[in-house]
């Protein structure tokens, strides 16, 4: 018994490590994709480095709750999203509008708050 529970704890180690991994070193955005972290999604429609169309959702839960978000980019470029209160158990979708080529290495993130407290942020770095 006391080999099985090792075994299972070990396994669980290795899959918390490696998502530990891929949330912190954030995978490289060469095409259009979909990253999310916990509750928050972010959404790119282009290519390479130009950020034409930038799309978030955040998951609400079994409340109803005000849920906005925030995108950014590390070069300085955000925005905020509308605030739209969501019944349950749906998900917010905004859409923010860069029109603009970043420079490779540039990192795109997106925080979103569900009743004012952040529930996810992911993270892609912007490649050619």
């Amino acid at each position: 018994m006391y080999t099985i529970t090792k075994k299972i704890a070990a396994g669980v180690g290795a899959v918390a490590a490696a998502l530990g991994c891929v949330v912190t070193a954030g995978p490289p955005a060469a095409a259009a994709g979909k990253w999310c972290n916990h509750s928050v999604c972010i959404e790119t429609y282009d290519n390479g480095t130009y950020l034409g169309r930038v799309e978030v959702s955040v998951t609400n839960t079994n409340q109803p709750h005000r849920i906005s978000a925030r995108v950014w980019t590390t070069n300085g470029w955000s925005a905020h999203t509308k605030t739209e209160d969501v019944a349950k158990f749906r998900t917010y979708r905004d859409q923010a509008y860069p029109q603009r080529h970043f420079p490779a290495g540039t990192r795109l993130c997106a925080e979103g708050f569900r009743g004012g407290a952040s529930v996810g942020l992911p993270c892609v770095t912007l490649t050619n």
